[in-house]
């Protein structure tokens, strides 16, 4: 019998594992706004109620301005707590986050992703990669991304987003796209987590506004330092922050590489797809495996370009205009071409497209 047999399993959403997971993992607040294709997060938290039962706080704020203000406030005080939007309502979020990241308060943002720019489409889209990996907001700051292919991972992700994001103090994303949150397979849900006491919190937070400092005075969580000198020292603290997080916990996967002359390096829905183009081009002859990274931040440069090494080209796969594929040219320094290929406006391209991208490219050369 399998783990997962033993175990209980359930077919939802992501948007849904997500809602799930939350309640399950410990979280003490969460605060959205509704906005397709991400609604059924909040949907979910207000039908199973875990008020009730876990003493989770679940409110719908005005707006997702409020809503990632309340996360701030909720986090200074040590509390897991997070909130989730899509493209347009996670822009409305960036002055919170970048605030967050440089007062060194830990929460979880979601982002299930749909077409731009503006308004856009509700249909899926990776376009928000830039947004997430490059920090929004305003500074020298990078928040930590976490990019799902499967619902099995958006549950998965809750937790490990929320211990990266309390580990090293800085802002956690999950950035997923109308594909996983709105498609549904099976998941095992992680299992329930205690929520820490005021003195627990106390303990394990000693930053946080319901702590005190050395001298028994309040702790006051800020991002606003008016002497540069202080606020030069902050920001290379900030730098030697990330080269840890850099050093330490890139995320990453291959399939199918050991023997391929290309790779497709692609991420979350789109590595799905990627998979069954693999298939395809193999059955044609033609050896290409897959990388696909897990951290989109920290991104996975070197890994990348040992992988690139006797390979004859790398094609990033991406529902976007090209983003990511800045990213894996630097990783690889021009010693060998990268080609791009991606949909827009909310397309969710073919097996078939990304395998016509790939013979293309192996004839061009």
């Amino acid at each position: 019998m399998t783990a997962m047999a033993e175990q209980e399993v359930t077919l939802m959403k992501g948007n849904e594992a997500i809602a799930r997971a939350a309640i399950r993992c410990g979280v003490d607040g969460y605060f959205g706004y509704p906005i397709t294709p991400q609604s059924e997060v909040i949907e979910t938290l207000a039908l199973d109620k875990p008020w009730e039962t876990t003493g989770m706080v679940v409110l719908q704020a005005e707006s997702e301005v409020a809503s990632i203000n309340m996360v701030y406030g909720a986090a200074g005080a040590g509390k897991r707590a997070m909130t989730s939007s899509s493209s347009p309502g996670i822009a409305l979020m960036q002055e919170g986050i970048a605030y967050m990241a440089g007062a060194e308060i830990p929460g979880v943002v979601v982002n299930v992703q749909r077409g731009g720019p503006g308004l856009g489409t509700i249909q899926p889209s990776q376009s928000d990669y830039f947004q997430a990996t490059r920090g929004g907001g305003n500074g020298d700051y990078n928040v930590i991304v976490l990019a799902p292919s499967s619902v099995q991972e958006m549950a998965d992700f809750v937790d490990l987003a929320f211990e990266l994001a309390f580990k090293y103090r800085n802002p956690a994303m999950i950035l997923s796209d109308g594909v996983i949150g709105q498609m549904m397979e099976r998941v095992v849900l992680p299992p329930y987590k205690p929520r820490r006491t005021e003195e627990e919190i106390r303990r394990e937070c000693p930053w946080a506004t319901i702590g005190r400092t050395k001298d028994r005075q309040p702790n006051i969580i800020t991002s606003l330092e008016l002497k540069p000198e202080v606020m030069e020292k902050h920001n290379i603290h900030l730098q030697e922050k990330y080269r840890k997080i850099r050093e330490t916990e890139v995320r990453y996967e291959t399939w199918m590489c050991d023997d391929a002359d290309y790779v497709i390096v692609a991420f979350g829905s789109a590595a799905r797809i990627s998979q069954k183009a693999i298939d395809m081009a193999r059955a044609q002859g033609l050896r290409v495996g897959l990388f696909r990274p897990i951290t989109l931040w920290p991104f996975p440069t070197r890994e990348i370009e040992t992988i690139a090494h006797g390979k004859k080209g790398i094609l990033v796969a991406e529902i976007n205009a090209g983003q990511m594929v800045q990213d894996v040219r630097l990783a690889v320094n021009g010693n060998l071409p990268v080609e791009q290929f991606g949909r827009l406006g909310g397309i969710v391209p073919e097996p078939n497209e990304i395998v016509d991208a790939l013979l293309k490219m192996k004839n061009e050369k």
